[in-house]
């Protein structure tokens, strides 16, 4: 992978990396594995407390027609429909 810098933004990472006891090339890649891990775990990973939990397995067991606004939600025409017709390509 190849990166262009600016001098200033060279240095901050020489710098970062010289302080955390690594190369710029290891202190590059932790920090981007773990940010992507962390923009990931957003779409992946979510925490509830134990009320949320409850409410939320209740939601996914409880059959789908007694899920309030659902027919509605699936009536509404989507991103995925053709505008000029309703209906999907």
């Amino acid at each position: 992978m190849h990166l262009r810098l600016d001098a200033e933004q060279k240095a901050l990472l020489e710098a970062a990396s010289a302080a955390a006891g690594a190369s710029v090339s290891t202190f590059v890649l932790a920090a981007a594995t773990e940010a992507a891990a962390d923009v990931l775990a957003d779409r992946r990973v979510f925490v509830l407390d134990e009320r949320e939990w409850r409410a939320f397995d209740d939601a996914l067991t409880r059959p789908p027609g007694e899920v309030a606004g659902l027919r509605e939600l699936l009536r509404e025409p989507t991103v995925l429909d053709d505008r000029d017709t309703g209906t999907g390509r």
